[in-house]
């Protein structure tokens, strides 16, 4: 049901990328660490609709079609907003590029394997990569805004660089796998005919 618990704060997560939008359109420091605030609130509501639709035994089949849509959505705007803001510039644009293409990629798949009913879950390592992902674009959101004793654009561009690692590592197991299922779903189909 769209008004659950789980299902509202998955659409707040969609509801919040225009005001991170338009809070990462100004490079002042008080909307950098606004934005951050709303990125972090956005994030923790990543985990509150798992937690609650699994504590109120309230999955449901828009909340397993709402949530990843959100993630990748908040993802992909924060990052393109980042580098239209040169908050992440030169080579680092090369990490930012992998973890777009591979949400693009995996959500194709996504789509594809639920045509033939075959489940995609998320592995632990994918999870991993998600909590570094988050981590990685908060800092990088503050960038140098952040306090002026540390490096902090680059400790979020070294995250995110390891982020884009692991972006990639799980990008490629979920295609080794779902190639698989891809393989013998073709099988089947050949035999039929």
């Amino acid at each position: 049901m769209l008004t659950s618990l789980p299902n509202l704060l998955t659409l707040s997560r969609i509801a919040v990328i225009p005001v991170l939008v338009g809070l990462l359109y100004w490079t002042t420091p008080w909307a950098s660490w606004l934005a951050l605030l709303a990125f972090v609130a956005a994030a923790v509501t990543d985990y509150l609709d798992g937690y609650y639709a699994r504590l109120m035994n309230d999955i449901s089949p828009l909340g397993r079609f709402l949530d990843p849509i959100a993630d990748k959505l908040m993802v992909a705007a924060v990052i393109l907003m980042l580098v239209a803001s040169e908050r992440v510039d030169g080579l680092v644009v090369l990490p930012a590029l992998v973890i777009l293409c591979r949400e693009i990629l995996v959500s194709g798949l996504r789509e594809y394997l639920a045509e033939i009913q075959v489940p995609m879950p998320v592995s632990r390592l994918a999870k991993w990569k998600t909590t570094l992902q988050m981590v990685a674009l908060g800092i990088l959101i503050v960038g140098d805004a952040g306090p002026g004793f540390l490096p902090v654009r680059e400790i979020g561009e070294l995250c995110l660089w390891i982020a884009a690692v692991l972006t990639f590592v799980t990008g490629y197991d979920y295609m080794v796998r779902g190639l698989h299922y891809m393989r013998a779903s073709m099988e089947s189909e050949q035999k039929k005919l």
